[in-house]
């Protein structure tokens, strides 16, 4: 089978599109399948990688990241997409690269891959606070009825979790397929602990050994809500010692600096190339802090459990669809008064059962090639190249004790 994604948020930089994009190559490998990746670049060009090709289509870089591109010529998309005659094609963008194979007419079947909920990342993001979820929602019916428009292109919407296909059902995004995603179980594994490493994160923010630890990791982007996240820890952090490291950047970096320099107990530690330096802070960590509400997975608290590390995330989006009472506590999206008490109900648990809660969490979540063996699976029985489409899996983690 061949199967062309044309990939917008993929960047030669890193990011989490980056290594997902990459694991599909290998994925594809194993199994026989040609992989092309579309994405935008600052040149036409071609590279052979591991496990398949990426066709660069030159186009203007993101006013909000410039390690990202966006598609600005459709028809230099369907171009490719002609040559290419490949037996599925992928879009995984709301943007441009989304309604450039929702317009493509071509022979092989379309996957519209929701990996981008606009309405969570904006309208959601910088409302919601003021006026409620419900409202802002209904503020919003222009941006479902684009979407409604763009997935009616495509011959199957695919999504991460079954919260997440009743989202887009209510408004009126009709079939959607579940595909759960997966992590990397191997590399985050509560293994990797190591009290030395702790220790170095702690002193970095300028406390002993004894204080709590907690590890944030995150594109410093509005939606992903760094400052309510630094205010509600720097509102626990006045009942007790506390460090918070950040690790991640983004286009909100000078003014998270500028929050961070008011705010004691916080060091941000910017981008980690090494995904084994990264597992090892994750596990050294005694909970993971999040902030975004607009994530169709939580990719990074996946990481988190099956590190073996409890978390504090907001009661919406994909982080919110992964918290088991035994692992963790949610907060009010956007509340940073929320926040600090869930941080501090975390805190005073015991964390041996925690880690027992975690570890049995853990078994629950796939791994990267699972999800691409459905996801795979899936291509097939839509494009008739292999057999049929295996049931879905539950993808909510059921409450651990």
């Amino acid at each position: 089978m061949k199967i062309v994604d044309v990939s917008e948020s993929y960047s030669e930089r890193g990011g989490g599109v980056r290594t997902y994009v990459h694991h599909k190559l290998a994925a594809a490998a194993r199994a026989g399948h040609e992989m092309v990746i579309v994405a935008p670049g600052h040149e036409d060009r071609e590279d052979e990688v591991a496990g398949g090709r990426i066709v660069w289509v030159k186009g203007p870089r993101s006013p909000f990241d410039d390690r990202y591109g966006l598609f600005g010529r459709p028809r230099a998309v369907h171009r490719i997409l002609d040559r290419e005659d490949a037996d599925v094609v992928e879009g995984s963008s709301p943007l441009g690269g989304g309604w450039a194979v929702s317009t493509w007419r071509g022979r092989a079947k379309k996957a519209f891959v929701f990996h981008t909920d606009l309405v969570a990342v904006w309208p959601e993001t910088f409302l919601a606070p003021r006026f409620g979820f419900g409202r802002v929602d209904r503020w919003s019916r222009p941006l479902w009825s684009g979407l409604r428009r763009l997935s009616a292109g495509y011959d199957v919407t695919v999504v991460s979790g079954g919260w997440l296909g009743r989202r887009l059902e209510e408004h009126g995004v009709r079939g959607a397929r579940v595909v759960p995603f997966g992590i990397d179980k191997q590399g985050f594994s509560p293994a990797h602990r190591d009290e030395a490493v702790r220790a170095r994160m702690l002193a970095d923010c300028g406390l002993p050994p004894e204080a709590d630890l907690l590890i944030g990791v995150s594109r410093l982007d509005p939606e992903k809500r760094v400052p309510v996240m630094l205010e509600g820890f720097a509102r626990a952090a006045r009942q007790r010692p506390l460090g918070l490291v950040l690790f991640g950047r983004g286009a909100m970096e000078r003014s998270i600096r500028r929050q961070i320099a008011r705010t004691p107990g916080v060091h941000l530690a910017g981008y980690v190339g090494s995904r084994e330096a990264m597992a090892t802070a994750m596990a050294s960590a005694d909970g993971l802090l999040h902030g975004s509400a607009a994530e169709t997975y939580g990719l990074v608290v996946a990481e988190a459990v099956c590190s073996g590390v409890p978390v504090v995330v907001p009661d919406r989006g994909g982080a919110g669809a992964l918290a088991g009472p035994g692992y963790a506590e949610t907060y009010a999206a956007g509340d940073p008064e929320s926040c600090a008490r869930g941080i501090l109900r975390l805190l005073a648990r015991d964390r041996g059962q925690l880690r027992s809660a975690c570890a049995v969490a853990a078994r629950r979540i796939g791994t990267m090639d699972e999800h691409f063996d459905r996801l795979f699976e899936l291509y097939g029985a839509l494009s008739g190249r292999q057999g049929s489409i295996r049931p879905p899996v539950p993808t909510r983690l059921r409450a651990a004790s």
